[in-house]
Protein backbone atom coordinates (compact mmCIF):
# COMPACT_ATOMS: atom_id res chain seq x y z
CA UNK A 1 0.00 0.00 0.00
CA UNK A 2 1.46 3.31 -1.03
CA UNK A 3 1.78 6.23 1.36
CA UNK A 4 -1.14 8.24 -0.09
CA UNK A 5 -3.62 5.38 0.25
CA UNK A 6 -2.37 4.64 3.76
CA UNK A 7 -2.85 8.26 4.85
CA UNK A 8 -6.30 8.38 3.31
CA UNK A 9 -7.25 5.18 5.12
CA UNK A 10 -6.03 6.48 8.48
CA UNK A 11 -7.89 9.76 7.95
CA UNK A 12 -11.07 7.88 7.05
CA UNK A 13 -10.76 5.70 10.13
CA UNK A 14 -10.30 8.81 12.28
CA UNK A 15 -13.47 10.31 10.80
CA UNK A 16 -15.40 7.10 11.51
CA UNK A 17 -14.03 7.05 15.06
CA UNK A 18 -15.03 10.70 15.56
CA UNK A 19 -18.55 9.94 14.36
CA UNK A 20 -18.80 6.98 16.73
CA UNK A 21 -17.61 9.13 19.64
CA UNK A 22 -20.12 11.85 18.79
CA UNK A 23 -22.97 9.37 18.40
CA UNK A 24 -22.07 7.81 21.76
CA UNK A 25 -21.95 11.25 23.40
CA UNK A 26 -25.36 12.20 22.04
CA UNK A 27 -26.88 8.84 22.97
CA UNK A 28 -25.63 8.61 26.52
CA UNK A 29 -24.91 12.17 27.63
CA UNK A 30 -27.06 14.56 25.60
CA UNK A 31 -30.00 12.22 25.06
CA UNK A 32 -31.76 13.14 28.27
CA UNK A 33 -31.32 16.88 27.69
CA UNK A 34 -32.73 16.54 24.19
CA UNK A 35 -35.61 14.43 25.44
CA UNK A 36 -36.42 16.99 28.15
CA UNK A 37 -36.12 20.01 25.86
CA UNK A 38 -39.34 22.04 25.99
CA UNK A 39 -39.21 22.43 22.20
CA UNK A 40 -39.21 18.65 21.67
CA UNK A 41 -42.63 17.98 20.19
CA UNK A 42 -42.43 14.32 21.17
CA UNK A 43 -42.76 15.26 24.83
CA UNK A 44 -46.09 16.99 24.25
CA UNK A 45 -47.26 14.12 22.06
CA UNK A 46 -46.44 11.64 24.82
CA UNK A 47 -47.96 13.78 27.59
CA UNK A 48 -51.26 14.20 25.78
CA UNK A 49 -51.43 10.73 24.24
CA UNK A 50 -53.76 9.62 27.05
CA UNK A 51 -56.14 11.40 29.46
CA UNK A 52 -54.43 13.09 32.41
CA UNK A 53 -55.13 12.37 36.05
CA UNK A 54 -57.35 14.80 37.91
CA UNK A 55 -57.40 17.46 40.59
CA UNK A 56 -60.13 16.74 43.12
CA UNK A 57 -62.23 19.05 45.29
CA UNK A 58 -64.57 17.52 47.88
CA UNK A 59 -64.61 14.19 46.06
CA UNK A 60 -65.38 15.70 42.64
CA UNK A 61 -62.99 16.08 39.71
CA UNK A 62 -62.65 19.74 38.72
CA UNK A 63 -60.42 18.78 35.79
CA UNK A 64 -60.82 16.36 32.92
CA UNK A 65 -59.50 15.45 29.48
CA UNK A 66 -61.20 15.77 26.11
CA UNK A 67 -60.38 14.06 22.82
CA UNK A 68 -59.00 16.40 20.17
CA UNK A 69 -59.54 16.34 16.40
CA UNK A 70 -56.99 16.84 13.65
CA UNK A 71 -53.98 17.00 15.97
CA UNK A 72 -51.09 14.76 16.92
CA UNK A 73 -51.91 15.68 20.53
CA UNK A 74 -54.70 13.21 21.23
CA UNK A 75 -56.13 14.86 24.37
CA UNK A 76 -56.36 18.30 25.94
CA UNK A 77 -57.10 19.42 29.50
CA UNK A 78 -60.59 20.55 30.50
CA UNK A 79 -61.80 22.40 33.60
CA UNK A 80 -65.04 22.57 35.55
CA UNK A 81 -65.62 26.06 36.99
CA UNK A 82 -62.19 27.03 35.69
CA UNK A 83 -62.16 30.70 36.81
CA UNK A 84 -63.38 29.72 40.29
CA UNK A 85 -60.46 27.36 40.90
CA UNK A 86 -57.74 28.90 38.70
CA UNK A 87 -55.69 30.09 41.70
CA UNK A 88 -55.61 26.47 42.90
CA UNK A 89 -55.28 24.41 39.72
CA UNK A 90 -53.27 26.71 37.46
CA UNK A 91 -53.31 25.33 33.92
CA UNK A 92 -51.96 22.39 31.92
CA UNK A 93 -51.40 23.60 28.38
CA UNK A 94 -50.35 21.93 25.16
CA UNK A 95 -48.39 25.11 24.38
CA UNK A 96 -47.06 26.44 27.71
CA UNK A 97 -45.46 25.04 30.85
CA UNK A 98 -48.01 24.01 33.50
CA UNK A 99 -48.53 26.13 36.62
CA UNK A 100 -49.81 25.80 40.21
CA UNK A 101 -50.92 22.26 41.12
CA UNK A 102 -50.89 21.28 37.45
CA UNK A 103 -47.18 22.10 37.40
CA UNK A 104 -46.18 20.82 40.84
CA UNK A 105 -47.76 17.42 40.19
CA UNK A 106 -47.29 17.20 36.42
CA UNK A 107 -45.48 13.85 36.69
CA UNK A 108 -48.26 12.35 38.80
CA UNK A 109 -51.00 13.68 36.56
CA UNK A 110 -49.38 12.51 33.30
CA UNK A 111 -48.34 9.10 34.63
CA UNK A 112 -44.55 9.53 34.50
CA UNK A 113 -43.95 9.60 38.26
CA UNK A 114 -41.93 6.43 39.08
CA UNK A 115 -44.13 5.79 42.13
CA UNK A 116 -47.06 5.03 39.82
CA UNK A 117 -45.39 2.16 37.97
CA UNK A 118 -46.73 -1.34 38.50
CA UNK A 119 -44.72 -4.51 37.94
CA UNK A 120 -46.33 -4.82 34.52
CA UNK A 121 -45.33 -1.25 33.65
CA UNK A 122 -41.73 -2.00 34.62
CA UNK A 123 -41.60 -5.17 32.54
CA UNK A 124 -43.19 -3.60 29.46
CA UNK A 125 -41.63 -0.16 30.05
CA UNK A 126 -45.14 1.19 29.54
CA UNK A 127 -46.52 4.44 30.85
CA UNK A 128 -48.31 4.10 34.18
CA UNK A 129 -51.93 5.05 34.74
CA UNK A 130 -51.96 8.67 35.98
CA UNK A 131 -52.58 9.58 39.60
CA UNK A 132 -54.82 12.20 41.18
CA UNK A 133 -54.32 15.22 43.45
CA UNK A 134 -56.87 15.59 46.26
CA UNK A 135 -57.11 19.16 47.51
CA UNK A 136 -58.16 20.57 50.89
CA UNK A 137 -60.38 23.19 49.25
CA UNK A 138 -63.98 23.45 50.45
CA UNK A 139 -66.09 24.33 47.40
CA UNK A 140 -68.63 26.28 49.47
CA UNK A 141 -65.90 28.44 51.01
CA UNK A 142 -64.11 28.92 47.68
CA UNK A 143 -67.36 29.94 45.99
CA UNK A 144 -68.38 32.30 48.81
CA UNK A 145 -65.05 34.14 48.70
CA UNK A 146 -65.08 34.31 44.90
CA UNK A 147 -68.63 35.65 44.81
CA UNK A 148 -67.96 38.19 47.57
CA UNK A 149 -64.86 39.52 45.80
CA UNK A 150 -66.94 39.95 42.65
CA UNK A 151 -65.42 42.41 40.20
CA UNK A 152 -62.88 43.74 42.70
CA UNK A 153 -59.19 43.19 42.14
CA UNK A 154 -57.97 41.24 45.15
CA UNK A 155 -57.65 37.92 46.92
CA UNK A 156 -58.90 35.83 49.82
CA UNK A 157 -57.41 32.91 51.73
CA UNK A 158 -59.21 30.78 54.31
CA UNK A 159 -57.40 28.29 56.58
CA UNK A 160 -58.63 25.77 59.12
CA UNK A 161 -56.37 26.83 62.01
CA UNK A 162 -56.51 23.43 63.72
CA UNK A 163 -55.41 21.39 60.69
CA UNK A 164 -53.66 23.88 58.38
CA UNK A 165 -55.96 22.90 55.52
CA UNK A 166 -56.44 25.75 53.04
CA UNK A 167 -60.19 25.91 52.53
CA UNK A 168 -60.12 28.64 49.90
CA UNK A 169 -57.55 30.44 47.77
CA UNK A 170 -59.15 32.98 45.46
CA UNK A 171 -57.58 35.59 43.19
CA UNK A 172 -59.58 38.12 41.17
CA UNK A 173 -59.90 38.97 38.39
CA UNK A 174 -59.54 35.36 37.41
CA UNK A 175 -59.27 33.61 34.05
CA UNK A 176 -60.45 30.37 32.46
CA UNK A 177 -57.56 27.86 32.33
CA UNK A 178 -59.39 26.10 29.49
CA UNK A 179 -58.54 29.01 27.20
CA UNK A 180 -54.87 27.99 27.39
CA UNK A 181 -55.13 24.23 26.96
CA UNK A 182 -55.38 23.86 23.16
CA UNK A 183 -52.16 24.58 21.26
CA UNK A 184 -54.17 25.87 18.29
CA UNK A 185 -55.90 28.64 20.27
CA UNK A 186 -53.70 29.18 23.34
CA UNK A 187 -51.48 31.83 21.73
CA UNK A 188 -54.28 34.36 21.31
CA UNK A 189 -55.51 33.82 24.87
CA UNK A 190 -51.96 34.03 26.23
CA UNK A 191 -51.38 37.40 24.56
CA UNK A 192 -54.72 38.75 25.75
CA UNK A 193 -54.21 37.65 29.37
CA UNK A 194 -50.66 38.99 29.54
CA UNK A 195 -51.66 42.32 28.00
CA UNK A 196 -54.53 42.75 30.46
CA UNK A 197 -53.50 45.54 32.90
CA UNK A 198 -55.35 43.76 35.72
CA UNK A 199 -52.97 40.76 35.33
CA UNK A 200 -55.46 37.91 35.78
CA UNK A 201 -52.66 35.31 35.53
CA UNK A 202 -51.14 36.67 38.77
CA UNK A 203 -52.06 34.56 41.79
CA UNK A 204 -52.73 37.37 44.26
CA UNK A 205 -53.58 34.95 47.05
CA UNK A 206 -50.11 33.38 47.12
CA UNK A 207 -47.75 35.29 44.90
CA UNK A 208 -48.29 39.04 45.14
CA UNK A 209 -47.01 40.53 48.40
CA UNK A 210 -48.16 44.07 49.13
CA UNK A 211 -47.93 46.39 52.15
CA UNK A 212 -50.19 44.80 54.80
CA UNK A 213 -50.98 48.05 56.58
CA UNK A 214 -52.50 47.79 60.01
CA UNK A 215 -53.03 44.02 59.88
CA UNK A 216 -49.31 43.86 60.71
CA UNK A 217 -50.05 45.50 64.07
CA UNK A 218 -51.05 42.03 65.30
CA UNK A 219 -47.46 40.89 64.78
CA UNK A 220 -46.08 43.92 66.64
CA UNK A 221 -48.55 43.39 69.48
CA UNK A 222 -47.51 39.73 69.69
CA UNK A 223 -43.84 40.77 69.86
CA UNK A 224 -44.55 43.27 72.65
CA UNK A 225 -46.44 40.72 74.76
CA UNK A 226 -43.91 37.95 74.16
CA UNK A 227 -40.99 40.24 74.97
CA UNK A 228 -42.63 41.54 78.16
CA UNK A 229 -42.65 45.15 76.97
CA UNK A 230 -46.27 45.04 78.09
CA UNK A 231 -47.79 42.36 80.26
CA UNK A 232 -51.38 42.71 79.10
CA UNK A 233 -53.41 44.03 76.21
CA UNK A 234 -55.14 46.25 78.77
CA UNK A 235 -52.00 47.87 80.16
CA UNK A 236 -51.60 51.51 79.15
CA UNK A 237 -48.72 52.13 76.77
CA UNK A 238 -46.32 55.05 76.66
CA UNK A 239 -47.49 56.51 73.33
CA UNK A 240 -47.71 60.24 72.60
CA UNK A 241 -50.28 61.25 69.99
CA UNK A 242 -49.03 62.11 67.45
CA UNK A 243 -45.75 60.23 67.70
CA UNK A 244 -42.69 62.19 66.48
CA UNK A 245 -40.78 59.94 64.07
CA UNK A 246 -37.22 59.67 65.49
CA UNK A 247 -34.61 61.70 63.65
CA UNK A 248 -37.18 63.51 61.50
CA UNK A 249 -39.48 66.51 61.69
CA UNK A 250 -42.51 64.37 60.81
CA UNK A 251 -45.23 63.11 63.14
CA UNK A 252 -46.99 59.77 62.90
CA UNK A 253 -50.65 60.50 63.42
CA UNK A 254 -53.93 58.61 63.10
CA UNK A 255 -56.72 58.44 60.55
CA UNK A 256 -59.20 59.40 63.25
CA UNK A 257 -57.68 62.35 65.17
CA UNK A 258 -60.40 62.10 67.80
CA UNK A 259 -59.69 58.44 68.62
CA UNK A 260 -58.43 57.84 72.19
CA UNK A 261 -54.94 56.83 71.01
CA UNK A 262 -52.71 58.75 73.44
CA UNK A 263 -51.10 56.17 75.76
CA UNK A 264 -53.76 53.69 74.62
CA UNK A 265 -53.61 50.05 75.64
CA UNK A 266 -52.98 47.39 72.98
CA UNK A 267 -56.70 46.54 73.04
CA UNK A 268 -57.78 50.13 72.43
CA UNK A 269 -54.97 50.67 69.92
CA UNK A 270 -56.16 47.68 67.88
CA UNK A 271 -59.78 48.75 68.30
CA UNK A 272 -59.08 52.21 66.85
CA UNK A 273 -56.02 51.15 64.78
CA UNK A 274 -53.75 53.70 66.49
CA UNK A 275 -50.63 54.29 64.40
CA UNK A 276 -48.84 56.21 67.14
CA UNK A 277 -49.01 53.26 69.54
CA UNK A 278 -47.62 50.63 67.19
CA UNK A 279 -45.08 52.93 65.57
CA UNK A 280 -43.55 53.72 68.95
CA UNK A 281 -43.94 50.10 70.07
CA UNK A 282 -41.86 48.89 67.13
CA UNK A 283 -39.14 51.43 67.98
CA UNK A 284 -39.20 50.46 71.67
CA UNK A 285 -38.87 46.78 70.78
CA UNK A 286 -36.29 47.39 68.07
CA UNK A 287 -36.44 45.98 64.57
CA UNK A 288 -34.63 42.76 65.50
CA UNK A 289 -37.30 41.69 68.01
CA UNK A 290 -40.13 42.58 65.65
CA UNK A 291 -38.39 40.67 62.86
CA UNK A 292 -37.90 37.64 65.09
CA UNK A 293 -41.63 37.47 65.80
CA UNK A 294 -42.55 38.16 62.17
CA UNK A 295 -40.30 35.32 61.00
CA UNK A 296 -41.93 32.95 63.47
CA UNK A 297 -45.23 33.68 61.74
CA UNK A 298 -43.61 33.01 58.34
CA UNK A 299 -42.18 36.28 57.07
CA UNK A 300 -38.85 36.16 55.19
CA UNK A 301 -39.40 32.50 54.32
CA UNK A 302 -38.06 31.81 50.83
CA UNK A 303 -39.38 28.24 50.84
CA UNK A 304 -43.01 28.60 51.87
CA UNK A 305 -44.59 25.74 49.93
CA UNK A 306 -48.30 24.91 50.19
CA UNK A 307 -47.17 22.96 48.01
CA UNK A 308 -47.19 25.79 45.44
CA UNK A 309 -44.24 28.05 46.28
CA UNK A 310 -45.69 31.21 47.83
CA UNK A 311 -43.89 34.48 47.26
CA UNK A 312 -41.93 35.53 50.38
CA UNK A 313 -43.53 38.07 52.68
CA UNK A 314 -40.89 40.51 53.89
CA UNK A 315 -39.99 42.26 57.10
CA UNK A 316 -36.95 44.37 56.14
CA UNK A 317 -33.51 44.79 57.71
CA UNK A 318 -31.14 47.71 58.28
CA UNK A 319 -33.80 50.30 59.00
CA UNK A 320 -33.32 53.50 60.93
CA UNK A 321 -35.64 54.26 63.85
CA UNK A 322 -38.13 56.25 61.78
CA UNK A 323 -38.35 53.43 59.24
CA UNK A 324 -38.76 50.93 62.07
CA UNK A 325 -41.71 52.99 63.33
CA UNK A 326 -43.32 52.89 59.89
CA UNK A 327 -42.71 49.14 59.70
CA UNK A 328 -44.70 48.83 62.93
CA UNK A 329 -47.84 49.91 61.08
CA UNK A 330 -47.18 47.63 58.10
CA UNK A 331 -45.67 50.30 55.87
CA UNK A 332 -42.14 51.21 54.70
CA UNK A 333 -40.81 48.03 53.02
CA UNK A 334 -43.02 45.50 54.84
CA UNK A 335 -44.91 43.27 52.39
CA UNK A 336 -47.21 40.30 52.83
CA UNK A 337 -49.38 37.94 50.82
CA UNK A 338 -52.95 37.17 51.87
CA UNK A 339 -51.70 33.67 52.69
CA UNK A 340 -49.19 35.11 55.17
CA UNK A 341 -51.73 37.38 56.86
CA UNK A 342 -54.16 34.44 57.12
CA UNK A 343 -51.36 32.47 58.80
CA UNK A 344 -51.05 35.20 61.45
CA UNK A 345 -54.74 34.89 62.34
CA UNK A 346 -54.59 31.09 62.13
CA UNK A 347 -51.78 30.89 64.71
CA UNK A 348 -53.59 33.27 67.06
CA UNK A 349 -56.83 31.31 66.66
CA UNK A 350 -55.04 28.00 67.34
CA UNK A 351 -53.81 29.03 70.77
CA UNK A 352 -50.47 30.29 69.46
CA UNK A 353 -49.56 27.27 67.33
CA UNK A 354 -49.31 27.32 63.54
CA UNK A 355 -50.08 24.15 61.62
CA UNK A 356 -48.28 24.25 58.27
CA UNK A 357 -50.81 25.48 55.69
CA UNK A 358 -51.41 23.20 52.73
CA UNK A 359 -53.90 23.00 49.86
CA UNK A 360 -53.27 19.35 48.97
CA UNK A 361 -54.65 16.66 51.25
CA UNK A 362 -53.40 13.56 49.43
CA UNK A 363 -51.72 12.46 46.24
CA UNK A 364 -52.95 9.06 45.07
CA UNK A 365 -52.35 6.58 42.30
CA UNK A 366 -55.09 5.57 39.86
CA UNK A 367 -56.41 2.99 42.31
CA UNK A 368 -56.66 5.42 45.22
CA UNK A 369 -53.59 4.23 47.09
CA UNK A 370 -51.95 7.15 48.89
CA UNK A 371 -48.53 8.30 47.66
CA UNK A 372 -48.39 11.45 49.83
CA UNK A 373 -50.54 12.43 52.82
CA UNK A 374 -50.11 16.13 53.61
CA UNK A 375 -52.82 16.14 56.26
CA UNK A 376 -50.96 13.49 58.22
CA UNK A 377 -47.54 15.02 57.59
CA UNK A 378 -48.50 18.61 58.48
CA UNK A 379 -46.10 20.05 61.05
CA UNK A 380 -46.98 22.28 63.98
CA UNK A 381 -44.81 24.95 65.56
CA UNK A 382 -45.44 27.30 68.44
CA UNK A 383 -45.41 30.94 67.42
CA UNK A 384 -46.51 32.68 70.62
CA UNK A 385 -47.53 31.50 74.06
CA UNK A 386 -51.06 30.38 74.81
CA UNK A 387 -51.51 33.44 77.03
CA UNK A 388 -50.43 35.85 74.29
CA UNK A 389 -52.72 34.17 71.77
CA UNK A 390 -55.69 34.38 74.15
CA UNK A 391 -55.09 38.05 74.81
CA UNK A 392 -54.80 38.83 71.11
CA UNK A 393 -58.01 36.92 70.35
CA UNK A 394 -59.75 38.96 73.02
CA UNK A 395 -58.47 42.23 71.57
CA UNK A 396 -59.44 41.15 68.05
CA UNK A 397 -62.97 40.44 69.28
CA UNK A 398 -63.12 44.02 70.55
CA UNK A 399 -62.16 45.24 67.06
CA UNK A 400 -65.15 43.42 65.56
CA UNK A 401 -67.62 44.02 68.41
CA UNK A 402 -67.04 47.75 68.85
CA UNK A 403 -64.06 48.88 66.78
CA UNK A 404 -63.02 49.31 63.15
CA UNK A 405 -64.14 45.83 62.07
CA UNK A 406 -67.86 45.76 62.79
CA UNK A 407 -68.73 44.67 59.24
CA UNK A 408 -67.26 41.25 60.04
CA UNK A 409 -69.83 40.49 62.74
CA UNK A 410 -71.47 37.13 62.15
CA UNK A 411 -74.56 35.87 63.94
CA UNK A 412 -73.98 32.59 65.77
CA UNK A 413 -70.21 32.90 65.82
CA UNK A 414 -67.43 34.47 67.86
CA UNK A 415 -65.40 36.66 65.53
CA UNK A 416 -62.16 38.56 66.00
CA UNK A 417 -60.38 40.61 63.37
CA UNK A 418 -58.12 43.45 62.35
CA UNK A 419 -58.56 45.98 59.58
CA UNK A 420 -55.82 47.44 57.43
CA UNK A 421 -55.60 50.28 54.93
CA UNK A 422 -52.17 50.37 53.33
CA UNK A 423 -50.79 53.40 51.55
CA UNK A 424 -50.06 53.00 47.86
CA UNK A 425 -47.96 55.17 45.59
CA UNK A 426 -45.66 58.10 46.24
CA UNK A 427 -47.06 60.24 49.06
CA UNK A 428 -50.09 57.91 49.11
CA UNK A 429 -51.10 59.25 45.69
CA UNK A 430 -52.85 56.06 44.56
CA UNK A 431 -55.88 54.25 45.93
CA UNK A 432 -54.93 52.47 49.18
CA UNK A 433 -55.09 48.71 49.62
CA UNK A 434 -57.88 47.48 51.89
CA UNK A 435 -57.11 44.49 54.16
CA UNK A 436 -58.99 42.46 56.72
CA UNK A 437 -57.81 39.44 58.68
CA UNK A 438 -59.92 37.49 61.10
CA UNK A 439 -60.78 34.29 62.88
CA UNK A 440 -64.19 32.87 63.72
CA UNK A 441 -65.56 30.03 65.79
CA UNK A 442 -69.09 28.69 65.43
CA UNK A 443 -71.19 28.79 68.59
CA UNK A 444 -73.13 25.76 67.34
CA UNK A 445 -70.55 23.27 66.07
CA UNK A 446 -67.18 24.62 67.25
CA UNK A 447 -65.78 24.89 63.72
CA UNK A 448 -62.97 27.41 63.32
CA UNK A 449 -61.58 29.35 60.40
CA UNK A 450 -58.97 32.04 59.80
CA UNK A 451 -59.35 34.38 56.83
CA UNK A 452 -57.38 37.15 55.15
CA UNK A 453 -58.81 39.39 52.45
CA UNK A 454 -57.04 41.94 50.26
CA UNK A 455 -58.88 44.37 48.03
CA UNK A 456 -56.27 45.87 45.76
CA UNK A 457 -58.66 47.89 43.62
CA UNK A 458 -62.41 48.47 43.46
CA UNK A 459 -64.93 50.94 42.12
CA UNK A 460 -65.29 52.59 45.54
CA UNK A 461 -64.40 56.23 45.99
CA UNK A 462 -61.01 56.79 47.57
CA UNK A 463 -62.67 58.18 50.72
CA UNK A 464 -64.63 54.93 51.06
CA UNK A 465 -61.62 52.60 50.81
CA UNK A 466 -61.11 50.87 54.15
CA UNK A 467 -60.56 47.41 55.53
CA UNK A 468 -63.93 47.51 57.25
CA UNK A 469 -65.81 48.90 54.27
CA UNK A 470 -64.39 46.71 51.50
CA UNK A 471 -62.56 43.69 52.91
CA UNK A 472 -64.47 42.82 56.10
CA UNK A 473 -67.76 41.94 54.31
CA UNK A 474 -65.84 39.55 52.06
CA UNK A 475 -64.23 37.93 55.09
CA UNK A 476 -67.63 37.65 56.76
CA UNK A 477 -69.17 35.74 53.86
CA UNK A 478 -66.13 33.49 53.62
CA UNK A 479 -66.28 32.73 57.34
CA UNK A 480 -70.02 32.12 57.16
CA UNK A 481 -69.52 29.43 54.53
CA UNK A 482 -66.66 27.81 56.45
CA UNK A 483 -68.62 27.49 59.68
CA UNK A 484 -71.69 25.84 58.19
CA UNK A 485 -72.38 22.19 59.00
Amino acid sequence: MNRTIRRASVFTLLLVFALLVRATWVQFYEGRALADDSDNRRNAIETYAEPLGNIVVAGEHITGSARTKGSDLAYKRTYTDGPLYAAVTGYASQAYAPTQLEGIYADVLNGTDPRLKTVTDMVTNGRAAPGNVVTTVDPAVQRAAYKALGDKKGAAVAIDPETGRILAAVSTPSYDPASLTDANTAGEAWTRLNDDPDKPLTNRALRQPLPPGSTFKLVVAAAALEDGLYDSVDERTDSPDPYPLPGTTRDLGNENPSAPCENASIRVALQYSCNNVFGKMAVDLGQDKVRETAEKFGFNDDEQDVPVRAYPSVYPSDMDRAQTALSGIGQFDVTATPLQIAMVSAAIANDGELVSPHMVSQVTDSGGDVLEDHDEDASTRRIVSSSTAEQLRSAMRTVVDEGTGTNAQLSGATVGGKTGTAQHGENNSKTPYAWFTSYAESDANGKKVAVAVLVEQSDAERSEVSGNGLAAPIARETMRAALQD
